[in-house]
This record gives structure tokens, sequence and C-alpha cells, in this order.
């Protein structure tokens, strides 16, 4: 084997060359990537250590999904609620209108009034569905008659008219009779067509056929606000059915398996459970308004009694506070998800700055490193053909 001497100075300048070239890939490689620490082996306390802050950051990339989903599912629920509020607020609307609706039984007797025979006579009636009766006594006077029906239905329901022949009806209430005796007994004629039937708590109580001599007002139109009211409740149910997000609804039914859970942290132990309450007409505890309605006694429904109306505007006052509240709630807990909403989009940007700040290079320093190595690898090639120049005059003397 033979083996080329090289001197001193020649070895030198090759080293520093071969240096150079390794600082040069070194700056490229980091120019090309952008990154100072590609892997383990450039630093591995930084390279494991931005590991773990980029695999964080992205745990909770993936859970802002999750959250942005909550935050929806809330507004949902929110919009529900708030449309919600609406139809209650017409309702009460409708069931005022209903209570200002004046129920009034009016009539003139075609037959003059006859005093009762021997044993006298009961005139049965129904005021607004409660049974009622009159007891007349054998010779009673019109004026005596006159007395005890206005003690019976109430003060000014009936009086005579000009000529004191007949009685005249002017109540302020539904105003039925019993049975055909009765009415007839009073001068009235017998009625044809229909008859109405109350509910009681037992059998349902019907009376005779109304008298072509009486008109009756305002229990239809109740009658048709009734109809108006039951369609609300229905829509009520209908909009709390609807308000869900993504399979989500926070208003249909308070159940746990309708509460939703949202997670802030990738363990699970940093989340907030949202409730889900009912506010449908059941869980606002509306009921329907229905023809026989209310326990015990005799049960008018269809507002035709003034206390009924009344107790529906409570329980409409009431769902309206239930309402509120609830959304309140609802509020308040959008309000803290949309703050660890922000806090996670603002922890991912520490977490990724935090990754970029060990491993990301600093492409100005880097490029100026790659003009100086350049610069340095033109000088040691002009150094080494400096250090060759000895052996480059010994040549010219051989020669």
């Amino acid at each position: 084997m033979s083996s080329v001497t090289l001197t001193a100075a020649t070895r030198q300048n090759l080293l520093s060359l071969q240096d150079t070239a390794s600082l040069t890939a070194t700056t490229q490689n980091r120019l090309s990537t952008g990154l100072k620490v590609s892997s383990a082996l450039d630093n591995p306390v930084s390279f494991f250590t931005a590991q773990s802050l980029s695999q964080r950051s992205g745990d909770l990339g993936n859970l802002l999904d999750g959250i942005s989903n909550g935050i929806q599912s809330i507004q949902a629920a929110n919009q529900g609620i708030t449309s919600i509020q609406k139809l209650v607020d017409q309702a009460k609307s409708v069931a005022n209108q209903a209570l200002s609706t004046q129920i009034t039984t009016t009539g003139t007797a075609s037959t003059a009034y006859a005093a009762p025979g021997s044993g006298g006579t009961t005139v049965g009636l129904f005021v607004n569905g409660a049974a009622t009766s009159a007891a007349l006594s054998s010779g009673d006077t019109i004026d005596q008659a006159i007395t005890k029906l206005n003690t019976a239905v109430g003060a000014g329901s009936f009086s005579k008219s000009t000529d004191g022949t007949k009685i005249v009806m002017n109540a302020s209430s539904d105003v039925e009779f019993a049975t055909a005796a009765g009415q007839t007994a009073l001068g009235f004629a017998n009625g044809t067509g229909s008859s109405t039937t109350y509910g009681t708590s037992g059998s349902p109580a019907t009376a005779v056929a109304q008298s072509s001599d009486l008109s009756v007002s305002g229990v239809s139109t109740r009658t048709s606000l009734a109809t108006q009211y039951n369609s609300l409740l229905t829509q009520i149910d209908q909009l709390a059915g609807d308000s869900s997000y993504n399979g989500t609804n926070l208003i249909n039914g308070a159940s746990a398996n309708n509460n939703l859970t949202i997670n802030f942290n990738p363990k699970g132990n940093s989340n907030l459970t949202v409730t889900a309450t009912d506010e449908t007409s059941s869980g606002l505890k509306l009921k329907a308004i229905t023809a026989v309605s209310g326990a015990g006694g005799v049960s008018q429904g269809n507002f035709l009694l003034n206390a009924d109306i009344n107790t529906t505007l409570n329980s409409l006052t009431s769902a309206g506070n239930q309402l509120r509240s609830d959304a309140s709630t609802f509020g308040s807990n959008l309000s803290v998800v949309q703050n660890r909403q922000d806090f996670s989009k603002n922890l991912i940007n520490v977490l990724d700055t935090g990754s970029s700040n060990l491993t990301a290079a600093d492409l100005n320093q880097e490029a100026a490193n790659s003009q100086a190595l350049s610069t340095r690898q033109s000088l040691g090639i002009s150094a080494l053909s400096l250090a060759n120049t000895a052996q480059q005059g010994i040549l010219q003397l051989l020669r």
C-alpha cells in the first residue's frame, strides 16, 4: 500500500472545510424544514417537551368541537324558551279575552206568569253549570217568585215586564232549566233543539233544550277561545320538541338522559353538566281546557267560569316565571362554556407557541449563517490553495 502525505497546514484546512460543510448542511436543513430541533438526536429535552406540548394542544383542539356543539345546543334551547314564552304570552292574551267576554242570558217569557197550584213547584236551574233551584209555594205572586229566583240565581237576574204579568230574565250568567216543567212554570216556551250537558263528579247533568224566548251570549265565544288556548298548548309541545341541535334537546323533558355534559380537558375531570328542563305544556303545568274539567261537584270547563279562567291565568304566570328562570340558567351555562372555549383557544395558542419556541428555527439567523458559511467555505478553499503553494514551488524546480 502507498499513502499520500499531506502537510499539517493542508490537513488543517481540510478539517476546516469539512466543519464548514457540516455546518452548511445543518443550516440548509433548518432553512428547508423551519426547525432547529427535528428529532430527538438534535436535542432530546427540547424535542420531547415540544412533542408533549403539541399533543396537549391537539387534545384540547379535539375538545373544541364538543364545546362548540355544546354552545349550539344551549343556544337552541334558549331560542326554544324565547319562542315558548311568546306562545305563553299569547295564551295569556286568549285567557284574558275570555275573561272579558261577558256571559248573559236574556229574554221575556211569552206567557204570563201563573201562580203554582196546590203543593207548589220547584224550578230546577243550572247557573253556569252549577245546579240550583227555587221552590215556589202554592199561590206565590210574580213578585214572590222573582224574589226566590233571584235568591237562587243572583240578584237582579229576574224582573217583571212593564205590564207586570211576565217574567223577564237578564242574568249575567248562562242560565239553563233542568226540566221542561220548570221552564214553562215561569211562562217561558218549551225549547227545541239540542240540550246542554254539564259534567259532574258522577254522571253528567243535562239541561233541557233552551226556550226560544231566551238568548245566551258569550258561551260559544268562550268555548272558541278555549279551543284556541288548547291549540297554543299543542304548539308549545311541538316547539319544545323541535328545539334540538345535533340530537340534543335540553327543554323537552327533565331527565338525566337529556342532560348535556361538556368536557373541558382530556381527562374529563373538568366539565360542565347542563341540566335539561321540561318546557312542554306538561312541564309548565299548563292543562288543556276541556268541556268537563276539575274534580268534585259540577265541572263546567270551556272557560265558562271566571274562576277557572283566573286559575288558568295564574298557571300561565307561573309558567312565564319558570321560563324566565330556566332561560337565566341556560344563559349562565352558556357564558361559562363560551368562557372556557375562549380559554381553550388561548391555551392552545400558548402551547403551540411554547412548542415552536423549543423547536422552530430563526430563519433570519439561519439565512445569515448560510451566507457566512458560504463566505467561510470560499475562504477555506483559498487557504487550502495557499497551503499547497510550497509544494507547487518545488514542482517548478523539478521542471
